[in-house]
């Protein structure tokens, strides 16, 4: 039987453990001791080598009571800054935090509600399959953990990553991403006395910006300017900028071509400058652009979709299908053969201040989690 009191408690410990993205070291011992209790067998990777984090990306395994295949359930560790000293108060059943910080529901939500399901799974002697659970690190900062697990060490192939918001919703699908970087060079010069003799690299960026369609391209598809830096005073002409954004689609062709007329654009822009082609380099650009993570389109017919709806029935419930405009762990899961559909834990305002979780909302979400599992563990035993 579900705890509600426990889960709000194990819910605001989580969150008093700081936790930032590269800092997720405190909260995956702590998980690592909850877990072993219960029954789990931890492994920590060496994905710390790759993503500078001072922990490894935590698995634990548990043997199930029923021959059946292996079920992942996943969540991330690490939250968005300003995330340190969270203090989590409750009032008419809503989680906020105290102060100018994050939650951390985002996805520490989640994180409580899979030590509440493994909790009652024990308490209450129920049958379930074998079960493996990912808690990542670095996901808030580009899906880092989830990009250098060891996959190796999980065999599942089908599962749930529980960072949504609806309770009643499973995303099935996710746009790709495309990431890149340009970097302009000018020439420095005097702003006031010579600047004849410059060429402002912000200006050539600004040039290239203007040319682009940003924000909502259709409904598939969004493009962003998320960075600019350069210069280094206001008395010199910029020689140096960098530029960072990225493309998102749910369609390949869409995601290429939107990423090729960007570049394109910033290429034109510095190569129409007069003296761009001189032997002294300047007007020139460099271009960086990277495969950020793959997309998922996952069959309303596939046994993750069909398992969580059934459940959803069993409670009086619905569950749609949903596509989702941003990136998740489940579309590196996704792109190394796990099916992985994202459920939500009803956290609100994510990445703000605001951010909410309700403690009905993550009842809820417990109580479908052990259904899915009880389910499966019947169904594909």
């Amino acid at each position: 039987m579900i705890n509600r009191e426990r889960l709000a408690e194990t819910f605001k410990r989580l969150v008093s453990i700081d936790s930032v993205s590269k800092e997720e070291g405190a909260l995956a011992a702590e998980l690592a001791a909850l877990l072993s209790k219960l029954g789990a067998e931890i492994i920590i990777d060496s994905a710390w080598q790759q993503t500078g984090s001072d922990t490894g990306n935590l698995m634990a395994k548990l043997a199930g009571n029923r021959d059946a295949a292996p079920l992942l359930l996943s969540a991330h560790m690490d939250t968005v800054e300003p995330g340190r000293g969270i203090k989590a108060v409750i009032k008419d059943g809503v989680f906020t935090s105290d102060g100018p910080t994050v939650l951390g529901a985002d996805d520490k939500s989640a994180i409580a509600i899979l030590l509440e399901v493994l909790q009652v799974l024990k308490e209450d002697r129920l049958e379930f399959g074998p079960l493996e659970l990912v808690f990542t690190t670095c996901e808030e900062i580009g899906l880092q953990g989830a990009k250098n697990l060891e996959f190796e060490h999980i065999r599942a192939r089908y599962g749930y990553v529980l960072d949504g918001k609806d309770t009643e919703g499973i995303i099935t699908r996710a746009p790709a991403a495309n990431r890149f970087k340009f970097k302009i060079y000018g020439k420095a010069a005097h702003a006031g006395a010579a600047p004849e003799k410059g060429i402002n690299a912000i200006w050539l960026a600004a040039r290239a910006i203007a040319g682009i369609e940003l924000g909502r391209i259709d409904r598939e598809t969004t493009c962003n300017i998320g960075m600019i830096e350069g210069g280094t005073g206001t008395n010199i002409v910029p020689e140096v900028v960098t530029v960072k954004g990225e493309v998102r689609s749910h369609d390949a062709d869409k995601l290429a071509s939107v990423t090729n007329r960007i570049i394109d654009s910033f290429k034109k822009a510095v190569c129409a400058y007069p003296g761009s082609d001189d032997m002294d380099g300047s007007a020139r650009i460099e271009v960086f652009m990277e495969k950020d993570f793959s997309g998922t389109h996952i069959p309303d017919d596939h046994p993750i979709v069909s398992i969580a709806r059934q459940a959803a029935e069993k409670l009086g419930r619905s569950m749609v299908s949903k596509i989702s405009g941003g990136g998740a762990d489940a579309n590196v899961f996704f792109e190394r053969g796990i099916i992985a559909g994202v459920l939500g834990t009803g956290m609100q305002d994510v990445h703000t201040v605001n951010e909410t979780v309700s403690l009905d909302e993550m009842v809820k979400a417990t109580e479908l989690l052990l259904e899915i599992i009880r389910l499966h563990a019947i169904e594909y035993s």
